[in-house]
């Protein structure tokens, strides 16, 4: 398909699902509970970290999270008594028990109270055209506290040539927006062609179909790749395509 084709055919792929209706069914839904920005970054934090399996399931048990958190998230990872931790025990999503959701929760303290909160970390740790190394950042500081070994599977790093596929997701809810009211915008100092596609199964195979990825492979050079061809559709705004791929992979079979 010539490049101007293409760009038509996904621009209006992203017009179609890149609407309200998109955010109920979708974890997305658990951070747009909130106005706080702090709530709204804890609460998308959270949801996406679980955003692997059953759409469905994932949207509920991330808002059965912000109930645990007392409906108040950034209030309660920054006054929580040890005790009130027990009040997590018996949360399970897939791999992703009490055990992980209680460090995510000692991790973000840490984060708000020593390293000025998620949005500084990604706000001071960009380069030129990327996030992948604030990402990576994140990772390090994120268990640099005591923690269970198993918790570390839950929290990707492109170091290790991960796509980072969960936070590329919850870093396009915080960064991106638009009018159509989906993704929520609230950083305002890092712009939004610095962003990579949440690359997963479905989003490659439809990309791949489309010629926009070539690598066989879903890794950090498979994702460096997609982005540099996004950019060529759109420069100021590529990850917008992210709503075309879902789209075409998981409600058209594409």
């Amino acid at each position: 398909m010539p490049e101007n084709e293409l760009k038509d055919f996904l621009d209006s792929k992203v017009i179609q699902y890149n609407t309200v209706d998109f955010i109920a069914p979708d974890p997305i839904s658990v951070p747009h509970r909130y106005r706080l920005k702090e709530d709204i970054e804890i609460a998308g934090f959270l949801a996406a970290t679980i955003a692997w399996g059953n759409r469905k399931i994932i949207t509920k048990n991330g808002h059965r999270m912000m109930d645990l958190l007392g409906n108040s998230p950034f209030d309660f990872v920054m006054s929580y008594e040890e005790s009130q931790l027990e009040r997590l025990e018996g949360f399970v999503h897939r791999t992703f028990n009490a055990t992980d959701l209680v460090h995510f929760v000692r991790a973000l303290r840490h984060i708000y109270t020593h390293h000025g909160g998620l949005e500084q970390l990604f706000t001071q740790g960009q380069t030129a055209d990327s996030l992948q190394g604030a990402i990576a950042e994140l990772h390090h500081i994120f268990f640099e506290i005591p923690h269970e070994l198993r918790s570390r599977k839950h929290l990707a790093n492109p170091e290790k040539g991960s796509v980072a596929k969960r936070i590329n997701m919850c870093l396009r809810w915080f960064v991106r927006s638009d009018n159509s009211g989906v993704d929520l915008g609230i950083w305002k100092d890092i712009p939004a062609s610095k962003l990579s596609c949440p690359l997963d199964v479905h989003s490659g195979n439809v990309a791949r179909k489309l010629g926009l990825l070539d690598r066989r492979q879903n890794d950090a050079k498979a994702l460096l790749e997609l982005d540099s061809r996004l950019r060529v559709l759109d420069k100021n705004d590529p990850v917008k395509y992210d709503f075309a791929l879902f789209g075409l992979g998981i409600f058209e079979g594409f």
